[in-house]
């Protein structure tokens, strides 16, 4: 039997879309008030969600806790109260779109868990923007 645990998380952080080699023009027609040189900020929120066998020993596909510590390292402490742009090597040549921040939190706790069990991501940018990735 497959079953599907969910752990919320929440980070805030500033970023600015733009793509270093366009004009001012090209970044405003395309990104907006998100090009805003002096940044702007998200309060995020995230939902992990893992996809398992019930271990029969434990009655958990994951440990909540073990998954608790995995979000807080790889990306609360990284992430949280951070300019993503400045303070976060991931974005160094990386547009921190919402889709490009899923991806790499992904790819960041995909490593930690084992090859068994699925992982999706799911990003609220706002409440009504959001982004999920499976690793596909």
């Amino acid at each position: 039997m497959r079953v599907t645990v969910n752990r919320k998380a929440h980070f805030n952080a500033a970023h600015r879309l733009y793509k270093k080699d366009w004009t001012d023009g090209q970044n405003d027609a395309v990104f907006g008030k998100c090009n805003n040189p002096n940044f702007h900020g998200h309060n995020y929120e995230l939902i992990v969600g893992v996809t398992g066998e019930i271990d029969p020993d434990t009655g958990y596909v994951i440990d909540m806790k073990v998954l608790k510590d995995i979000i807080a390292e790889e990306v609360e402490e990284p992430f949280d109260h951070k300019n993503l742009n400045l303070d976060a090597p991931e974005f160094a040549d990386l547009n921190p779109t919402a889709e490009n921040i899923a991806v790499v939190i992904y790819n960041r706790i995909r490593r930690r868990i084992t090859p068994n069990l699925e992982l999706e991501i799911t990003l609220y940018e706002t409440p009504r923007n959001f982004v999920t990735y499976k690793g596909n």
